[in-house]
């Protein structure tokens, strides 16, 4: 009978023992009075401010991404100008290049123009002077010549030869005797 007793007095501690998992009502009540007192002040005062503030950074955000959309549309606006220019100015100088090349062609055949021109002038110019120096010798040469014929032909023939129409045939035969001996050469020389 005794272990009876004390397995009662056991249970009987046991049951008025609190389970110190579970809270006591009051604490549940006051502690669900305090959640519900701050949950209102949070939805009431807290909540709209935080809200505000999302908006408000959501908004910057939504502005700044609308304004970099806006900047890189500006940049690509320009890279497309600037492409444009760049084409532009290839064009250009591609165009000042191909004028360059053309002017400097013209000026090459005006060079060569005139310096053929004052080649041409100056070869001419040689040509008189040399047909000129040829005349005077050849007149010099007659003369000279005519001069040695005329005491030869005289120191030859034993009269004197000094009466001027006889002299200048007897020079005269005497040239178109040279040169026709010089024709007769140079034909012999060019077979």
């Amino acid at each position: 009978m005794g272990t009876a007793v004390t397995g009662l007095i056991t249970a009987a501690d046991e049951a008025e023992t609190p389970n110190p998992l579970l809270p006591e009502t009051y604490d549940i009540v006051w502690s669900l009075v305090i959640v519900v007192v701050l949950a209102f002040f949070f939805l009431k005062y807290a909540l709209p401010k935080i809200q505000a503030v999302l908006d408000e950074r959501t908004e910057l955000v939504e502005g700044g991404l609308a304004k970099a959309e806006t900047v890189q549309a500006e940049a690509e606006a320009a890279l497309v100008e600037y492409q444009k220019q760049l084409q532009d100015a290839r064009t250009e100088a591609a165009r000042i290049r191909e004028e360059a090349r053309g002017e400097a062609s013209a000026i090459v055949a005006e060079s060569r123009t005139r310096a053929q021109a004052e080649a041409a002038r100056i070869v001419e110019n040689a040509q008189r002077q040399i047909d000129a120096e040829r005349q005077q010798a050849s007149v010099q040469l007659r003369s000279e010549v005519g001069t040695l014929a005329t005491e030869l032909a005289s120191k030859i023939v034993g009269e004197s030869l000094e009466d001027e129409a006889r002299r200048s045939r007897v020079v005269e035969r005497f040239l178109d005797d040279l040169e026709a001996s010089t024709t007769a050469a140079d034909a012999g020389k060019g077979n």
